[in-house]
Parts: C-alpha cells; structure tokens; sequence
C-alpha cells in the first residue's frame, strides 16, 4: 500500500528526497520495466503538486513516442528537435521551459500546460527518451526540482534496461 503519510509538512527539497526515496522502493522490489515507469510516473504526480501531466516518452526509431504516464491524453509521437520534448532529447539537456507559449515550436498536447520541464534519459551515451511533467502554470520549475529529476533519471538508469522497452 502507497501512503504519504507526512508529506504535507515537509518541504520542497524534503518532498523530491522522499520521492527518490519512494522511487527506491519500487525500483528495488519490482524487474518489470512497464509497471516500474508506470509507477515513476505516479510518484512524480503524488510527491510534487501543480501538476497535469508527468510521464515519459520513449525514443523509437528517431522518434520520441507515448509511454506511461498520469494525466489527460497526450501526444502519441514527437520528432527529435520538435517541442521541448524533442528538444530536450536532441540537445540533451535538461529544459525548463517558463511559459511554453513562448517555446519556438512548442506542441500543445494539453491546453491546460503551460510551463513544462524535461529531462533526457541517457544512458551509457544513449538517449532513450524524456521524462516531461506539465504544470498549467506558469514559472512551475524550479533549478531544485531540476537537480532531483536529473536524480530520479539517474536511479531508473540504475534499474531500467532501457533495451528492453
């Protein structure tokens, strides 16, 4: 059983240490690739508020496409260099995108968006896709959240073989 028990009286770094820890926890008793993303996804959602939308995206055959997440329906496919996702996976590096209004390109899969943060999923020189959560506000994003994103990544390329997907 999930529970939070606590985690409205912590704070912002309190919360996205929790969440790698929460992480750890479901990476270390589950091999399954598909229910461990699918349950990344959701503690990303639990721990960290304002958000619509947080999942993963998944490259294929040069292309970034829908893997598990929570939020509305999104984007099935996205080309390298399109959106911040694309964006993100091509250059790879981290985008923290303010107001995604103003993001040359930005493909609108949820209306509500309207800031948005990506991080590339690399591993052993590879991009195999992005994690992007959503927010519909503007100037969600923080550098922190950043930093334990690029942490979260990190522990699932410590778990995830990411060939298998």
């Amino acid at each position: 059983m999930f529970k939070l028990n606590g985690i409205e009286k912590m704070n912002e770094e309190q919360k996205l240490s929790y969440m790698l820890v929460l992480l750890e926890g479901q990476l270390s008793s589950e091999k399954d690739v598909l229910a461990n993303l699918s349950n990344a996804s959701a503690i990303i959602k639990a721990v960290m508020d304002r958000l619509n939308w947080s999942g993963f995206y998944i490259m294929r055959d040069d292309e970034l496409v829908l893997g598990p997440f929570q939020g509305l329906p999104a984007c099935n496919r996205i080309k390298l260099g399109s959106g911040v996702c694309g964006t993100a996976a091509s250059t790879r590096k981290t985008q923290i995108v303010p107001n995604v209004h103003e993001f040359p390109g930005h493909i609108a899969c949820d209306s509500a968006s309207n800031s948005e943060i990506v991080v590339p999923i690399i591993k052993n020189d590879k991009v195999y896709g992005v994690l992007d959560l959503d927010s519909p506000e503007f100037n969600r994003f923080t550098e922190l959240e950043a930093r334990y994103l690029e942490k979260f990544v990190e522990k699932l390329n410590m778990y995830i073989d990411w060939d298998k997907i």
